[in-house]
């Protein structure tokens, strides 16, 4: 009942209104506006969302050459402590000829 009374009420006030008010026109005006407003708040979040994807995806690419830099940085370490014992190993052989 309170929704009919007020929807009978604005009705009153947008009939009562004069032409020469404007009344009417200010209402599409202020529905256009809102339309743009949503607008544009989707529009800068879709933009603001691709922003964010590349700059993940930029991060995960760099996460990926930090992970395959620490990676090869191991392997040489790996040869270089299986050089060294290679010529510990060949080290002690040769004085065991000796």
């Amino acid at each position: 009942m309170k929704c009919v009374s007020l929807f009978l009420m604005l009705s009153l006030v947008v009939l009562m209104a004069e032409p020469g008010d404007a009344f009417i026109h200010h209402i599409f005006k202020g529905l256009f506006n809102v339309g743009k407003s949503i607008y544009r708040a989707v529009k800068h979040r879709r933009w603001g969302d691709q922003q964010q994807q590349d700059q993940q995806d930029q991060q995960d690419l760099r996460d990926q050459q930090d992970l395959q830099d620490l990676q090869d940085q191991q392997q040489q370490q790996q040869q270089e402590q299986q050089e060294q014992m290679d010529r510990r190993f060949f080290n002690r052989e040769r004085a065991a000829f000796d």
